[in-house]
């Protein structure tokens, strides 16, 4: 598969599986699950045919691992970054003290007002390395990085989520809780 159609079946799941799975026929199942069968069939049926050895590369190749495919082979998910509910059956985890939020410099103002809030999505998406969070800022323009006192809102009562591909996730960030970083 060549990178322009890998890059194109990439956006194609990530839309239906993250965010209208209605629009081509799917119900996400428990935990976001969707079996692979009924994936292929709804993308033949949205004039977007994809092979189910497409869908294996994909998933291999994918930096940033934002979809799964279940022990046996049967079924398909994304990791996180869904703005359907669906409950991704995540276990609370006790995160490092320190995570960090990337982001635009255009939105440093309302960020400092108002907290990290997961806009459409649902969890606010945090990430355990610097370098990350500096490379998600750089997709929007200047970065602009926030340390994420995770220590003080785990004591605070907050719960965290580490999804699957690593990226952790949690409700909100008060203000209270960010502490903007020095740009280098």
């Amino acid at each position: 598969m060549n990178e322009h159609r890998r890059i194109g079946v990439s956006k194609f799941i990530s839309k239906h599986l993250r965010h209208a799975p209605e629009a081509i026929g799917l119900t996400l199942g428990k935990g976001g699950w969707v079996p692979i069968s009924e994936l292929i069939a709804a993308s033949a049926r949205a004039h977007f045919p994809i092979e189910a050895d497409e869908l294996a590369e994909v998933v291999r190749q994918c930096e940033k691992q934002r979809f799964a495919i279940d022990p046996t082979r049967q079924l398909i998910r994304a990791n996180q970054g869904h703005s359907v509910d669906v409950d991704l059956q995540l276990e609370p985890v006790a995160p490092p003290d320190v995570l960090y939020h990337g982001t635009a410099a255009h939105v440093r103002e309302p960020i400092l007002a108002t907290g990290l809030i997961k806009m459409a999505r649902q969890h606010v998406h945090l990430s355990a390395e610097l370098a990350t969070a500096i490379t998600v800022g750089k997709r929007h323009g200047r970065p602009v990085v926030f340390a994420v006192d995770t220590m003080s809102m785990t004591r605070d009562g907050f719960a965290f989520f580490r999804a699957a591909n690593g990226v952790w996730l949690t409700d909100r960030v008060p203000p209270r809780y960010l502490r903007e970083l020095p740009q280098e």
